[in-house]
């Protein structure tokens, strides 16, 4: 799997994709994406960036949709609880999932210049390991922060080893 969000690509298929696929599982699930929700949704599959709840509470509420924290945190939760969206720990924000309806691990690589996160496939290692000593993971948070190619190649030689 590779790293969606650094290379150029077909952002408005990428988009549809993923409300197809979120819309397609709520259905199977009998799950609600109520408009607050899918507009999360949306708004977090903008851009490759990660936002934080306040962030998308103040596009929610510029739309009517709420103004309250508990909105933005309640929708965040219902997307990132049934794989339509990742917690980006380390920036303590969200990104719409690269790959919904896909069993996956994902892995997050983060630039540290232009704040872009792509998500890739985690390494398998610590899964078969964990097999192999009858751990059930539950959960896996796997991060990594440096610079993406666009952020690499504006950067000055001595800046891009930073």
């Amino acid at each position: 799997m590779s790293a969606s969000g650094f290379h150029a690509h077909d952002h408005a298929h990428c988009v549809s994709d993923a409300l197809r696929s979120a819309e397609a599982v709520c259905a199977t699930a009998d799950l609600r994406l109520t408009p607050v929700r899918r507009r999360t949704l949306e708004i977090l599959l903008e851009s490759h960036a990660a936002l934080g709840a306040y962030d998308v509470l103040a596009r929610l509420d510029a739309e009517g949709l709420g103004s309250k924290p508990p909105v933005a945190y309640r929708a965040l939760g219902f997307l990132v609880d049934n794989g339509f969206a990742h917690r980006i720990e380390a920036l303590n924000a969200f990104i719409a999932c690269a790959h919904p309806g896909a069993d996956h691990a994902p892995a997050f690589l983060i630039c540290r210049a232009c704040h872009t996160v792509a998500e890739t496939e985690a390494e398998a290692p610590m899964g078969r390991m964990a097999a192999q000593n009858g751990f059930a993971i539950e959960r896996t948070v796997m991060e990594a922060q440096g610079l993406c190619p666009a952020c690499q190649q504006a950067a000055t030689p001595g800046q891009a080893s930073a």
